[in-house]
């Protein structure tokens, strides 16, 4: 080889580092010099050696990318085109001479495998790899190697590493392999890899398979908003919608679209959604019958109105549904998915204001219209009898009815109801569908609700409730007494037998007159009269059975039906009372007439809504909620779970609207468990010298220890309610107890609460808002410290919290104690840090036992936290840092104690101390791992909610972390330079620096 072709490599790769440069005439220059070559040879070592320079530079910087993007052109451009299937037979024969006809590239390949630097190869491998055509084929040892390099540098410590060779295997998975290990490897990473952007390359490059799904649906909830975004992204564009269950469907709908990131609602609106129409040719209608609308309406709507978004007026128009000429779809073609569509669009249009008036009255009917299309649909649902709910056919055809109704009754919302004939007409037919007694429960709580709004005012409302619910619970029954025929001839002879015996007086007075036998006359006479008396009886009694009369009368009905009717309308009258309204006359009838009376009904249902309706009633009135506090406890001790769930939401509901004022009546509370020395406050407060403060602090002692027995509640639910009632109590003031948000703490920690995902979403949301509110939260917290600290650490090993990782314990206190972490910091500079306290408190409890094991923890506690600069602050807890170091005798321990001192001691210097020991914040893990490594590896196998915490305050160091934020990072893998308090500037000049740098002084260097 001359030295013009020597110089045509180095210019070749001069040439590619620029990026306005053509490669494809750069390789075919190339490609031109080596065919025309008889030895290969030295080419092959020439091509390596200024290949060499590109890979010892260990950062992305564009010169490198652009010589790398050459080599992988240049390599794959010596691969045969593709050939038509006719040829296969011929290409199959030539197999065995392939690896002839490709020497170049199976050397590349073999010089990048064999390369010590891990990042550049890869970086060329998965370029390499990624050039190839679709249909090329490689030497099976080759793929072989390829493969075993890839698994081993896929479990690299250094994350681009990971990203460059998961990137590198796209080309070697095997999906229809059930065994392929680059699946299952990608598998494995996608779970497990602690780095976000490693798990997002894999998701960019797995094959889609049975088995492959369930994975990338999980990384929809990854905790790293990039990952979710991308999860979504996949799914839209490399899954069917037919190959998605049902529940699948649903649940990325549900939490793609409420999400907490802008951007992977984005994506779900303007990717998944419109791929899903797309593979159902824009079928709306369709797309709603995929998702099981009757189990997941609120989805469906959801889903709807994200659709609607995106579309233009004009198209929303455009709807599927048949109407009729009076704007309405005929009953027989009503089916949960196109009315659930006409819902959502009149919604939709609706909340436009006026700009969508015009377009709502082409969509919906007048109010009179459709109210009377409602009445006649409503009355239409059939009532099944308990043999005919046996038959699974008509149940289901009644459910969907029902289903189909309760969106029709939301749709009352729409309609323009502002015409006082219309409404009424509207109001007249809510009336009589709930004084019906064939219709169906599970509309009685939508039509009141429906009802309720279209009446502003509460007396109203009260007095419209109150007539449905006299009309259901005692309905006027009609009384027809029914003809006795056999009575009525017996009548009926009798008048006859008197009219004869008439005639025949009367005939016999004529004979006496004219015989002139006047005393005998007289006496007929007399006979007469009694006679025409008897005879107007009878015909009074004919009358009277002949004209049947019909009375009207009232039975009262106290089946557990009809009782629920009525209750679940007095609970919805009672929510929609304004809070300030008073209890009046006709409630405090339906209190001592209806809700009282079922507090002892034996049907459970029963029982449950009339607790709701007793708390709710409770609301309104103080002294109602005094009086009936005591029964409220004793039913959220004894009853069944869903009734003592709802006897304490009543009862926390009450403690916030009036506070433990409502406790001070000490006999009211006799029934509450537990004795006084239980509870977790008893010696947070000194107890007043009054008897009546006593007794008031006696019954609120009674009731926390009831609700500290109920978060040791094995059930799930129960316990759930207990705890948000207490952060609630703790959120709003009512109660400031050390030992109640330690109870809190631990409870969230607990693995057995692992599964309750509502109880660690409500405790991981109010930690956080709980420390922001004000100092005086994080001084509860920080009194809860040590206890929490020193539970953990006394926990014997059959406990749960023996599992707990203490470290994420004591990093989630000290971040929510952190001052800089309140929404309103305060004014007062003469207030002592929270911070201060606890570092008192910290130095105080190493110094009673300095030999502890857990001395340690809290000396590297000490570091995390943000220290006033108060001197008098400073000289305390100097004087205790200098007696710790005389006792301590840990070296890891002295050595951060003596940092502290430092600190303390010269205030110039604490900037340049704060940088030093954030270059060094493994200095006290690494002399710990060796003497626990067993501790260390459970630590960090064992998921823990710790992760959730408050995110690192801008002022404070907190070295503990710096592992952490390394990994997850986007940085090289080589050791950079410190940053700066504000990198944004140096950043800047990074950046401008990498776009400046050239291979060329290196290249030039080597030839001199």
């Amino acid at each position: 080889m001359t030295a013009d072709n020597e110089m045509d490599i180095k210019e070749a790769f001069q040439r590619a580092q620029k990026g306005h440069n053509n490669k494809a005439k750069l390789v075919a220059s190339l490609k031109n010099r080596y065919n025309k070559l008889e030895d290969k040879t030295l080419f092959h070592e020439e091509f390596v050696h200024y290949l060499k320079f590109a890979m010892i530079v260990y950062k992305r910087v564009p010169c490198v990318e652009n010589v790398i993007d050459f080599v992988a052109r240049f390599v794959t451009s010596f691969q045969s085109a593709p050939k038509p299937e006719e040829d296969q037979q011929e290409e199959e024969e030539e197999e065995e001479d392939d690896e002839d006809h490709h020497p170049f590239l199976n050397f590349i390949f073999n010089f990048l495998l064999e390369s010590c630097c891990a990042f550049p190869s890869l970086s060329t491998d998965q370029q390499l790899l990624g050039s190839m055509a679709e249909n090329a084929q490689i030497d099976d040892d080759l793929f072989d190697r390829i493969h075993q390099a890839m698994l081993i540098r896929v479990t690299d410590k250094f994350p681009n590493v990971r990203i460059q060779a998961a990137l590198a295997m796209t080309r070697l998975q095997q999906p229809r392999d059930p065994d392929c290990p680059t699946i299952k490897a990608y598998m494995l990473i996608i779970d497990n890899d602690s780095n976000a952007e490693v798990r997002r390359a894999v998701l960019s490059c797995i094959a889609m398979s049975p088995s492959t799904l369930p994975k990338v649906l999980k990384r929809t909830r990854d905790i790293k908003e990039n990952v979710r975004k991308l999860a979504f992204q996949v799914l839209a564009d490399k899954v069917h919608i037919k190959a998605l269950t049902i529940a699948q469907r649903v649940s990325l709908l549900q939490e793609g679209l409420h999400d907490t990131s802008e951007a992977v609602r984005e994506v779900v609106c303007t990717r998944l959604l419109p791929a899903w129409l797309f593979r159902l040719d824009g079928d709306v209608i369709e797309l709603l019958h995929r998702l099981d609308v009757e189990n997941c309406a609120q989805t469906a709507l959801d889903t709807l109105k994200a659709i609607f978004n995106s579309m233009n007026p004009e198209d929303l128009l455009k709807s599927k549904l048949q109407f009729n000429d009076r704007k309405l779809i005929p009953e027989d073609s009503l089916s949960c998915e196109n009315v659930l569509y006409w819902r959502a669009l009149c919604e939709f249009i609706k909340s436009k204001g006026d700009e969508g008036e015009e377009m709502l009255e082409q969509v919906l009917p007048d109010a009179a219209t459709y109210a009377h299309y409602l009445s006649e649909y409503l009355k239409s649902v059939p009532v099944l009898s308990e043999e005919e709910r046996a038959d699974f056919n008509q149940l289901e055809l009644v459910m969907t009815k029902e289903f189909i109704s309760q969106q029709l009754i939301h749709l009352i919302g729409c309609l323009d109801t502002n015409e006082e004939g219309s409404r009424k007409q509207v109001l007249a037919v809510l009336q009589e569908m709930l004084s019906l007694p064939h219709t169906s429960f599970c509309l009685v709580s939508l039509l009141t609700e429906k009802l309720l709004t279209l009446i502003p005012d509460d007396q109203r409302r009260i007095q419209c409730v109150a007539e449905i619910i006299s009309d259901v619970r005692e309905p006027i029954i009609e009384a027809i007494h029914v003809v006795d025929e056999n009575l009525s001839r017996r009548q009926q002879v009798q008048l006859a037998e008197v009219k004869v015996h008439i005639m025949e007086a009367k005939q016999t007075l004529e004979d006496c007159i004219t015989a002139q036998e006047f005393s005998r006359a007289a006496e007929l006479k007399d006979s007469i009269s009694e006679l025409e008396n008897r005879r107007n009886e009878i015909l009074q009694e004919i009358a009277k059975s002949s004209q049947p009369a019909e009375k009207e009368t009232r039975s009262e009905k106290n089946d557990p039906e009809t009782l629920l009717r009525c209750l679940t309308m007095c609970a919805e009258l009672l929510k929609q009372m304004n809070i300030k309204s008073r209890i009046g006359p006709t409630i405090s009838a339906l209190m001592s007439s209806l809700i009282l009376p079922s507090i002892a009904n034996a049907h459970p249902a029963v029982r449950n809504m009339a607790v709701v309706c007793l708390g709710t009633c409770a609301l309104h009135s103080m002294e109602l909620a005094k009086t009936h506090m005591v029964l409220l406890i004793q039913i959220a001790q004894l009853d069944e779970v869903r009734i003592r769930i709802s006897a304490l939401r009543a009862i926390i509901d009450l403690l916030l609207m009036f506070g433990f004022q409502l406790l001070s009546d000490t006999s009211a509370l006799q029934t509450a468990p537990a004795s006084a020395s239980q509870s977790p406050d008893r010696q947070e407060d000194d107890a007043p010298s009054e008897e009546k403060v006593e007794s008031q602090e006696d019954s609120a002692q009674s009731t926390l220890v009831m609700l500290s027995e109920f978060l040791d509640s094995e059930i799930a639910d129960f316990r759930t309610e207990a705890a948000e009632g207490i952060a609630k109590l703790l959120y709003t003031g009512r109660i400031a107890s050390t030992k109640m948000f330690s109870r809190l703490v631990l409870l969230w920690y607990n693995p057995v609460t692992e599964d309750d995902t509502r109880l660690r979403h409500c405790l991981g949301v109010f930690f956080q808002l709980y420390a922001r509110e004000s100092r005086a939260h994080q001084e509860v917290i920080e009194e809860s410290f040590l206890p929490t600290v020193r539970t953990l650490l006394n926990a014997p090993v059959t406990s749960p919290l023996a599992e707990v990782d203490i470290n994420n314990v004591v990093e989630l206190l000290v971040e929510l104690t952190r001052p800089s972490t309140q929404i309103k910091p305060s004014t007062n500079t003469e207030e002592v840090c929270v911070h201060d306290y606890l570092a008192a408190r910290i130095c105080g409890e190493m110094l009673k036992d300095p030999t502890a094991p857990e001395v340690r923890l809290y000396a590297k506690t000490l570091c995390n936290l943000e220290l006033s600069a108060d001197e008098a602050v400073k000289k305390d807890l100097q004087t205790l840092l200098q007696e710790l170091l005389q006792v301590v005798k840990d070296r890891v321990c002295l050595r951060v104690l003596e940092k502290m001192v430092l600190q303390l001691v010269d205030s110039k210097k604490q900037a340049e101390l704060l940088s030093a020991s954030a270059l060094q914040p493994l200095d006290v893990n690494a002399d710990e791992a060796p003497e626990n490594p067993t501790k260390s590896a459970k630590r960090g196998k064992r998921a823990n909610p710790g992760q959730k915490k408050a995110g690192a305050a801008k002022g404070g160091r907190k070295p503990s972390r710096r592992a952490e934020s390394s990994e997850e990072s986007d940085g090289e893998n080589v050791p950079e330079s410190v940053p700066s308090v504000r990198p944004s500037r140096r950043a800047k000049a990074a950046a401008l620096e990498k776009t400046k740098l050239d291979l060329n002084p290196l290249i030039n260097q080597e030839v001199s």
